[in-house]
């Protein structure tokens, strides 16, 4: 079934492949029609406008829908999963409405990004994907997991290979710098690496060095970073932790704002929810304590002096957290009995204290928790700022009996259909921005994240009325509804609210400056 799209839509007669009609347009620059078409022919679009398009047996008929470009996750750990063809479907993310998975983020994935690209396209995958390199694993490679400083020679063996990553399609370099080893990384070894990352034309993605107290110093070390290397500076979810440090947002906020004021490209990204998630080891363990990975953790708390230490830091840690009840474990093998629960509701069943069950768990190889740690009105204040861009920090993962962050399965929902719909903290025109013509603006991506000619034909088209989160921190393992249709390269993987199986996602190489 082929249409043609005809000269009075500016166009010479030629073939379509189908078109999407009297749907409201919102293309990704802030422009919306409110009855219009997008025409595609070969996975790309070739003409949008107002009207019902041309006469088409093959046809999408968007009335009461919303048709947007596919959004744009920045933020993913979706390195191992997109791969496994257990979960490359991404099926979590397809029925948010994510087209795009940005992975290697927080300083961890895969560091041979040639590699990892053949993989993804060897047996396609539900969204396309795009690399940044990780630069926790790239030091972890070059100088193992301690913490010390880099030798001359051991930094120029990183800056070789950051450059050897960018030539193969890498976007950017990420930071995980409350994470070993990447936090073992003065703000001058960072630099010397972004110098080489802004020299291809990259980005640089950093989960900061601290998000509870010292939030305020660590933003100043990303935007100084991007000063010093020439590079711009993507702040990765924007948020601090910490009921004594809440409030302390604006002033974040207020140093990115002048940043940008003076010219520097300062961008960030935010997923919408008052909890974190993460390890157990980077929630409440000092890095110092880490240093070598678990296996020496383990000995320093076998040890009386430095394990008086460790203990000593958790428990000043735990203290803070209401002696860890805002610490809910989500998955931990050793004793599922233990998932949905928080560190002082286990303690006092197991008659112990919060740090004897911290303890416990990091000498059986840690566990991944969700931290409830922050505040709604900063959540609301942050994704006003046009700048703030919506991600996960999630992955793809199917329903299992593990307890998981709901961004996982619902964040662009979310930020959509609750709080720009229903709670109208935002406009929908700056929500669906914020996940698609963004994105693609921060990434340097050229080819997606608008609906108009020439673009790949990573399509969204939703019921607003209905868009909405379904997963929740009790029931996280639960898929968004009012996703209707979801092109990807102009394929449908969903169609009529359901997923096709389809995997056209490919991976995204970006074009190296030099």
């Amino acid at each position: 079934m082929i249409c043609l799209l005809t000269t009075e839509h500016g166009f010479s007669a030629e073939r379509v492949d189908y078109v999407i009609e009297n749907g409201t347009i919102h293309d990704g620059t802030g422009k919306v029609i409110e009855q219009g078409y997008v025409a595609v022919r070969n996975g790309k679009i070739v003409s949008v406008g107002p009207g019902e398009g041309p006469a088409c047996e093959q046809r999408i008929d968007a009335t009461c829908l919303v048709i947007s470009p596919g959004f744009i996750d920045l933020h993913t750990h979706s390195d191992r999963g997109i791969i496994d063809p257990k979960t490359r479907g991404a099926v979590n993310y397809l029925l948010q409405g994510c087209t795009t998975s940005v992975t290697g983020n927080c300083g961890m994935g895969p560091i041979d990004v040639q590699k990892f690209y053949d993989n993804v396209d060897k047996a396609g995958a539900g969204t396309n994907v795009a690399h940044l390199l990780p630069q926790g694993e790239l030091r972890s490679q070059v100088i193992g997991r301690v913490n010390r400083k880099a030798t001359k020679a051991e930094l120029q063996e990183m800056q070789r290979l950051a450059a050897k990553a960018m030539k193969e399609g890498a976007w950017g370099m990420s930071t995980g710098l409350i994470y070993t080893p990447s936090t073992y990384a003065n703000t001058e070894e960072l630099t010397e690496l972004a110098k080489v990352i802004g020299a291809h034309g990259g980005i640089y993605a950093s989960h900061i060095r601290g998000e509870e107290e010292g939030l305020v110093s660590s933003i100043q070390e990303a935007i100084h970073i991007g000063q010093d290397a020439e590079v711009p500076v993507h702040v990765s979810h924007l948020k601090v932790k910490g009921t004594p440090n809440w409030g302390t947002l604006r002033l974040a906020i207020e140093l990115i704002k002048e940043a940008r004021k003076k010219g520097q490209r300062v961008t960030a990204d935010q997923y919408p929810y008052i909890a974190a998630s993460t390890s157990l080891a980077a929630t409440i363990f000092p890095p110092w304590s880490m240093s070598g990975g678990v296996d020496q953790l383990v000995k320093r708390l076998d040890d009386p002096e430095a394990g008086a230490k460790v203990r000593e830091a958790v428990g000043n840690s735990l203290s803070i957290k209401e002696d860890g009840k805002q610490i809910v474990i989500a998955q931990y093998s050793p004793r599922p009995d233990w998932v949905g629960k928080h560190l002082r509701e286990i303690a006092k069943a197991e008659q112990k204290t919060a740090l004897q069950i911290a303890e416990e768990i990091m000498r059986s190889g840690g566990a991944q928790i969700v931290n409830f740690a922050m505040n709604e009105e900063e959540v609301r204040d942050a994704m006003t700022n046009p700048w703030v861009a919506t991600a996960s920090d999630g992955g793809v993962m199917v329903p299992d009996a593990t307890r998981p962050h709901p961004r996982n399965y619902g964040a662009f929902p979310r930020k959509i259909g609750h709080y720009a719909i229903r709670e109208q903290v935002i406009s929908l025109n700056q929500a669906i921005r914020s996940a698609t013509g963004l994105p693609a603006d921060v990434l340097g991506l050229t080819d997606r994240g608008y609906l108009k000619p020439g673009q790949a034909a990573d399509i969204v088209i939703f019921d607003p009325k209905s868009i909405i989160d379904t997963a929740t921190f009790e029931n996280p393992h639960q898929y968004a509804d009012g996703m209707r249709y979801v092109f990807v390269n102009g394929v449908a993987a969903v169609h009529e609210g359901t997923p096709t199986g389809a995997l056209a996602g490919r991976a995204l190489r970006k074009k190296s400056t030099p």
